[in-house]
C-alpha cells in the first residue's frame, strides 16, 4: 500500500495512487493523487520556469526556475516565497511570521495512528501508517505529517502533529490538516450549504482565479456550510468523471479553501478556521490538527459516495448497536413540546407501542423549571412538578418500550439554580453585556471544572433508571467567547479547547454507559459532521420534517455521509416549518432515507394512518439491512425539478434492491418513464415487489415501466429480490 524509495512516496488504493517526492533542497513536493497506477517516479510532470516576482529559496542560488510560488507542495510553508493559501503560520519570539519546512526522515508502520483527544478513523491491520517529518531549522519546530492508508476504501487520511523543539515559546497561528496541489486547471468546486432547516444544499460551480472558501466561525460546523467538499472534473456525474472528496473530523470552527493561481492550477486546504485561532507551545509542547479524510473516484460521485459510507461505517462510526438493529423510536417533542406530563406522555407510548415502536423519546422540558425557552437551562434535575416520582416513576409507563431522554449539556438559562450560583461559567467578556440565542448562554467547557460539574449531575440522572438512547442537542452559536481561566494572550485557544471539551464529555458518556445510542443535534444539522459522528453514530439530520424538502436535505448529505447517521421523523401536517400536507405513506418513505423514527401524537391520527404506520415499521424492520447498510445510489437529483426523485439501496451481494421514488409537482400529459436501476447482478433474475421475473442487466440497461402514482407527492418502493 506505502512504498518508500529514497524520497519517494507512493500510497496506493484499490483504485487510486498517492506520490510526493522530497527534492534536491528537501521540499516535500506532491506529485499524482489520481486513477491507480503502476508506479515510478512522477516528479517528471513538474515544471520548472522562471515566473517573475516570485522569489527563490537562498540554496536555489541563480536557479530562478526554482520557486516555491509555483512548485506543488505537499504542506505548504509561509512568509518564504510562497504566496499562495499557507498551510501552517508560525509567530516566532522575534516577531515574524514565517514558516520553512524541509524533509528530515520518515517511519512506516503497520495499523492506523490514533489522535489523543480528538474524533479519527480505525482500524487494525488493513491500514498502513506513513509519518514524514518535516523541520524548520530556524525555527527548531518538527511537523509530523501522518498518512493512514485503507486500500479496500480507497480511503487516505491525514493529520499534523507540530512540536516546538525550541527553549523558546512558539505560537502558532494557523495549522491546516490538509493541503492539496492539483496539477491539473479546470476543475469545478462543490459545496454543501444553506441554513437552518435547509441544511447541506448542493452547490456546484468552476474553480475561477482567487481564493473561494467555506467555513465556520459560530464554534460548530454549522448549518449553513459543511466542513465536506468536493473538486471534480467538469464532466463528472454520478457514474463518470474525476472526483475528489474532502471531509474534516471536526465540530467546530473551519475553513475549506481553494486557491487558482497563477499557474491556473487549484491548491486546497482544510482544517481549523484562522478566525481568533491561536495556539501557544512551550518548549517541548506539541499541537495536533484534526484529521482529514481523502477519497478520489475516477468514476464519478457514487463509487466516491458509497466509498465514504463504508469507511464511516465500519472504521469511523463506534456503533453500540454493531450488528444488531437500532430501535424504531416515537420522539415527544411536535406532540406535546415543553406542554406534558406523565400521563400525556403514556398516552403518547400506549399509542405507538401496538404499532411495533420500541422506543420511547422524552424530550425539553423535562428538568429543572423548564417550561419555555426562558427558564431551566443548567439544572439538570427532574421537574417532578411535571413527572412525579421522577423517571423511576415514569418508565413503567412507557409500555415496555426502551426510554429516551433529550439533554443539552452545553447551554444555560440565566433563569437557573446553575448561572444564579456561577454566572462566570458562562462566555461572557469583561465589561461586555453576552448576546442571547434562544434565550440561553453558551457554557465554557473549555474548563474542566464546568464540564466535571454538568457530567455528575446528569450521572444523578442516567443512574436513577435506565436510559438507553440520548439526544444532545445545542442550539445556538457561540458568541462572547472568552474564558477567565486563559490569560489575554491565550484566548484564540478557547474556541478549539471548546471542542475538545465537547469531546471529553461525550467520550466520557461512552465509556462510562457503553450501550448508550448517543444521537447528536444543533438545532437540527447544525453539527452534522464526521467529527460528531466518532462519537455519536447518528446525528437529527434537520429540524425540517418536511417530506419534499427533505428530499434535498438528505440528498446533499448522503455525499459523503451514510443513512445509518440521518436522524430523519415521520411528523405530522401541515408540517411545522412550512404548512405543507404529504401523505402518511410518503413522509414515510422519505424516513426511511434515515434512521426512522415517529414525531407526533399517535392519538391524533386515524385507524387508516395507524395502519400505514404499522405496515411501515413492520416494512423497515424486514429491510433494515439492506436500508441502512445497502450500498446507495441516488438515480435522480431533487434539484432537477423533474416529474420524481428516486434513490436505491442494494445489498452487498447485490441479490437484494429497494427502489424509493417521490413524485414532484405532476404536469398532465407526462410522457411515458423507464426507471433504469444501478447496482444488479447483471447474470441474476429478479422479481419486483414478487412479481415477474427481469434478468438484472436487462434491469439496468433497458429499465422497468415506472408507476407514476396519481397526484404530487406520492410515493413508491420497488423490493427487487433474485429469484
Amino acid at each position: 500500500m506505502i512504498l518508500c524509495d529514497k524520497g519517494l512516496f507512493t500510497l496506493h488504493t484499490k483504485h487510486t495512487t498517492y506520490q510526493m517526492k522530497a527534492d534536491r533542497h528537501k521540499v516535500l513536493l506532491h506529485t499524482y493523487y489520481g486513477p491507480r497506477i503502476s508506479g515510478g517516479d512522477l516528479s517528471y510532470l513538474i515544471q520548472y520556469t522562471d515566473r517573475s516576482f516570485s522569489p527563490c529559496p537562498n540554496e536555489a542560488e541563480a536557479d530562478r526556475t526554482y520557486s516555491l510560488d509555483t512548485l506543488p507542495q505537499e504542506f505548504s510553508t509561509c512568509g518564504v516565497g510562497d504566496y499562495r493559501l499557507p498551510s501552517l503560520e508560525l509567530e516566532l519570539d522575534d516577531g515574524s511570521h514565517l514558516a520553512d519546512l524541509r524533509y528530515a526522515d520518515f517511519r512506516l508502520e503497520k495499523g492506523k495512528y490514533a489522535l489523543e483527544g480528538l474524533p479519527a478513523f480505525f482500524g487494525g491491520s488493513e491500514w498502513e501508517t506513513l509519518t514524514i517529518l518535516l523541520r524548520d531549522t530556524a525555527a527548531e519546530v518538527d511537523v509530523e505529517l501522518l498518512y493512514g492508508v485503507l486500500e479496500e476504501r480507497d480511503l487516505i487520511t491525514r493529520a499534523v502533529r507540530i512540536c516546538n523543539r525550541s527553549s523558546r515559546t512558539v505560537k502558532l497561528c494557523q495549522a491546516a490538516s490538509l493541503c492539496l496541489d492539483f496539477p491539473q486547471g479546470n476543475l469545478d468546486f462543490i459545496t454543501f450549504d444553506g441554513a437552518h432547516a435547509k441544511e447541506r444544499c448542493f452547490h456546484r460551480s468552476p474553480v475561477r482565479p482567487g481564493v473561494e472558501s467555506v467555513g465556520s466561525v459560530r464554534g460548530t460546523s454549522s448549518h449553513h456550510h459543511n466542513p465536506f467538499v468536493i473538486l471534480c472534473t467538469p464532466d463528472a456525474d454520478e457514474d463518470h468523471g474525476l472526483c475528489f472528496g474532502a471531509v474534516l473530523l471536526y465540530s467546530g470552527n473551519f475553513q475549506a479553501a481553494v486557491e487558482q493561481n497563477q499557474l491556473e492550477t487549484p491548491r486546497l486546504t482544510l482544517g481549523i478556521h484562522p478566525y481568533h485561532f491561536s495556539w501557544t507551545l512551550a518548549p517541548g509542547e506539541s499541537f495536533t490538527t484534526p484529521e482529514a479524510a481523502l477519497i478520489c473516484s475516477p468514476d464519478g460521485f457514487t463509487q466516491m459516495s458509497q466509498q465514504f459510507h463504508r469507511a464511516f461505517r465500519d472504521h469511523l462510526i463506534r456503533d453500540p448497536y454493531a450488528g444488531k438493529r437500532r430501535p424504531v423510536l416515537i420522539n415527544n417533542w411536535e406532540a406535546t413540546e415543553f406542554h406534558f406530563d406523565a400521563s400525556k406522555l403514556a398516552a403518547i407510548a400506549r399509542a405507538a407501542a401496538p404499532l411495533g415502536m420500541e422506543l420511547f423519546v422524552m424530550d425539553d422540558g423535562w428538568f429543572g423549571k423548564r417550561d419555555s425557552d426562558f427558564s431551566g437551562l443548567g439544572d439538570w434535575f427532574v421537574n417532578e412538578d411535571k413527572l412525579p416520582g421522577g423517571l423511576e416513576a415514569l418508565a413503567p409507563q412507557l409500555e415496555g418500550m426502551d426510554f429516551g431522554i433529550w439533554i443539552e449539556p452545553e447551554m444555560v438559562n440565566e433563569d437557573s439554580e446553575l448561572y444564579r450560583a456561577h454566572p462566570d461559567w458562562a462566555f461572557q467578556a469583561p465589561r461586555r453585556a453576552p448576546a442571547r440565542g434562544r434565550m440561553q448562554l453558551v457554557l465554557d467547557f473549555s474548563r474542566q471544572d464546568v464540564r466535571d460539574h454538568i457530567y455528575q449531575a446528569l450521572r444523578k440522572v442516567l443512574d436513577r433508571v435506565k436510559v438507553t438512547y440520548v439526544k444532545w442537542d445545542m442550539n445556538r452559536s457561540l458568541t462572547d467567547v472568552w474564558s477567565a481561566t486563559l490569560p489575554a494572550d491565550r484566548q484564540g485557544e478557547v474556541f478549539h479547547r471548546y471542542v475538545l471539551g465537547l469531546y471529553d464529555m461525550q467520550e466520557r458518556l461512552r465509556q462510562d454507559y457503553p450501550g448508550l445510542l448517543l444521537e447528536g443535534c444543533s438545532g437540527g444539522g447544525g453539527r452534522f459532521d464526521a467529527g460528531m459522528l466518532y462519537y455519536a453514530p447518528q446525528i437529527w439530520c434537520s429540524d425540517n420534517t418536511d417530506a419534499i424538502d427533505r428530499l434535498r436535505i438528505q440528498y446533499g448529505t448522503s455525499f459523503c455521509y451514510p443513512i445509518s447517521a440521518v436522524g430523519a421523523h415521520v411528523s405530522a401536517v401541515p408540517n411545522a416549518q412550512n404548512g405543507r400536507m404529504v401523505s402518511m405513506e410518503t413522509r414515510g418513505v422519505v424516513a426511511m432515507g434515515g434512521t426512522f423514527g415517529y414525531e407526533m401524537d399517535l392519538n391524533q391520527t386515524s385507524e387508516e394512518e395507524r395502519e400505514v404506520i404499522r405496515r411501515q415499521v413492520a416494512f423497515f424492520k424486514e429491510h433494515y439491512d439492506l436500508i441502512q447498510r445497502g450500498d446507495y445510489y441516488r438515480l435522480t437529483s431533487p434539484l432537477d425539478n423533474g416529474p420524481y426523485t428516486a434513490w436505491e439501496q442494494v445489498s452487498p451481494d447485490r441479490r437484494e434492491a429497494l427502489v424509493s421514488l417521490v413524485t414532484g409537482n405532476l404536469r398532465a400529459a407526462e410522457p411515458f418513464r423507464a426507471l433504469r436501476v444501478k447496482g444488479l447482478d447483471p447474470a441474476l433474475v429478479y422479481r419486483v415487489n414478487g412479481e415477474g421475473a427481469y434478468p438484472g442487466d436487462v434491469l439496468m440497461h433497458a429499465g422497468l415501466p415506472l408507476p407514476m402514482p396519481w397526484g404530487d407527492y406520492q410515493s413508491v418502493q420497488l423490493y427487487f429480490q433474485a429469484i
